[in-house]
């Protein structure tokens, strides 16, 4: 069986890198099997991934042990991935389960390589959509006096459960700035890239009154400022005139669910490097 793992960098661009990354790899005996770099002249910083094969006789932590001096000479922020090991997912949903749904059945039907060790919710509404998938399914009702200790609740699970990727599958609660910070860097969220133009309840229905042409959704990392999280996916369709606010919901469900399940799939499979308040996304 393959050892495959992938390295993922950034450090400030300059000559030689991939040389001096790729022949460490080639003298240790790995197998590169893809690579994939990015200069960005904006900021001045280089990204690399690259997925290999680790031989038989070297183990990781020589391998880490091999790389930490040239991460070194290159200011390197680096991460060594087991890349057949499946992450761990906790999903939060409240009333709208198209998102869940999706997820559970990509997973199920072994399209998305996760696992999904818990779906929470404010709501018990899809308790048994998750045990259909034999899935753990937590009811943990908020309230605006109970906030903090459902939030510890959560944090507890993530915690117990070894959860490496938080998604909040439309998740209608706004999660607090120490919630925000426990789950930096490892929390997904969706929402319907209207935003701010049609904020709160009913997106889809203000949109339609306002007569627009397009609707999509848009994936991004949780972060203390609102829906404002480096963007990881997004994508869009068209509308006319013609269509009912329930066509738009239908329509708009269908992109939040698609774009979420590709989100989810480019963290769990380590092609986003954060560039600042934005993200290098590797295909």
């Amino acid at each position: 069986m393959r050892r495959d793992h992938i390295l993922t960098l950034s450090c400030p661009d300059t000559t030689g890198i991939v040389y001096r990354v790729t022949g460490l790899l080639f003298d240790a005996g790995c197998n590169i099997l893809d690579a994939q770099q990015f200069g960005d002249e904006e900021s001045g910083r280089f990204f690399l991934r690259v997925h290999f094969d680790l031989p038989e006789d070297v183990s990781v932590e020589a391998l880490h042990a091999r790389f930490q001096p040239l991460a070194d000479a290159f200011a390197m922020d680096w991460q060594l991935h087991d890349a057949r090991r499946k992450a761990r997912l906790m999903v939060l949903v409240s009333k709208q389960g198209h998102c869940l749904n999706d997820l559970l059945f990509r997973v199920h039907s072994r399209q998305l390589p996760v696992e999904i060790a818990c779906v929470v919710s404010n709501h018990a509404d899809f308790a048994p959509l998750a045990q259909s998938y034999g899935v753990a399914f937590h009811h943990l009702p908020v309230t605006a006096d109970h906030r903090d200790e459902q939030e510890q609740r959560i944090i507890d699970l993530v915690e117990r459960e070894r959860i490496d990727l938080v998604v909040l599958a439309r998740y209608m609660q706004i999660l607090s700035p120490a919630l925000c910070d426990a789950l930096a860097g490892r929390a997904i969220n969706i929402h319907h890239s209207f935003l701010p133009s049609f904020k709160g309840a009913r997106p889809y229905h203000q949109a339609h009154a306002r007569g627009v042409k397009i609707i999509g959704a848009t994936a991004h990392y949780v972060t203390r400022d609102l829906d404002e999280g480096p963007i990881i996916e997004q994508d869009v369709a068209r509308v006319d005139h013609a269509m009912t606010p329930k066509e738009l919901v239908r329509m708009g469900s269908d992109i939040e669910s698609l774009v979420l399940a590709r989100a989810v799939r480019r963290h769990v499979e380590h092609r986003i490097l954060l560039n600042g308040h934005r993200t290098v996304v590797f295909r």
